[in-house]
């Protein structure tokens, strides 16, 4: 089966709303500020954003309320026209679907089940809101499945009638660009998706 290029799927989606003048609404899942750079920059001009800030994975609460006020911090120094809403800290979800799956690697069925969680809540927002269409910012990560995202976005879209935007934020240099933004606006990187379990593994690897 050949693979599907979610970047240029993107690409030719961008290339459309330009052709047509139009700019929807788009609302767009961050995970932090590094993530949401380059994609904020890359978006900004084509949709009318709505940043949601939707998390139940990260721990402990101190890092939940230091990365959101990162990405703030972010939008703020950016000068971007965007709102921001954030999803009021409840751990409680994410530890119901971990229940038997804490000791799986990074991106096997704890992690879909994360992601698909966010990109679910994601759409009821946008639903909620109005917004014409939701995606995630997650597609810029390297250790996250791409492929899996967007599938799941999809059948979400279906699920709740709100159309969803493939990306691969990767692409055009995307993950390299959001290095080079975190570098020059001084943002945290932290060093674990966010959940405890992602960060146990990557204190392993730092020893």
């Amino acid at each position: 089966m050949q693979k599907v290029n979610y970047g240029r799927m993107l690409d030719e989606k961008l290339a459309e709303l330009e052709k047509n003048g139009e700019k929807p609404s788009l609302l767009l899942h961050a995970c932090c500020a590094p993530c949401s750079s380059h994609t904020l920059l890359f978006l900004y001009e084509h949709f009318d954003i709505t940043l949601y800030f939707c998390n139940p994975n990260i721990a402990p609460q101190k890092e939940f309320d230091f990365r959101f006020e990162e990405l703030k911090r972010l939008v703020s120094e950016l000068g971007l026209d965007v709102k921001i809403i954030e999803e009021p800290y409840d751990s409680e979800p994410f530890y119901q679907l971990a229940k038997g799956l804490e000791k799986l690697p990074e991106r096997g069925e704890r992690c879909q089940k994360c992601i698909a969680y966010r990109l679910r809540k994601s759409a009821e927002k946008a639903k909620e809101t109005g917004c014409d269409y939701f995606t995630t910012t997650l597609t810029i990560s390297p250790h996250k499945d791409c492929t899996f995202i967007n599938e799941c976005g999809a059948e979400i879209s279906d699920e709740y009638g709100v159309a969803y935007l493939f990306s691969d934020f990767k692409k055009h240099d995307g993950y390299k660009h959001s290095i080079e933004l975190s570098k020059q606006y001084s943002l945290y990187r932290q060093n674990y998706c966010g959940c405890i379990y992602s960060k146990a593994n990557a204190d392993c690897e730092d020893k």
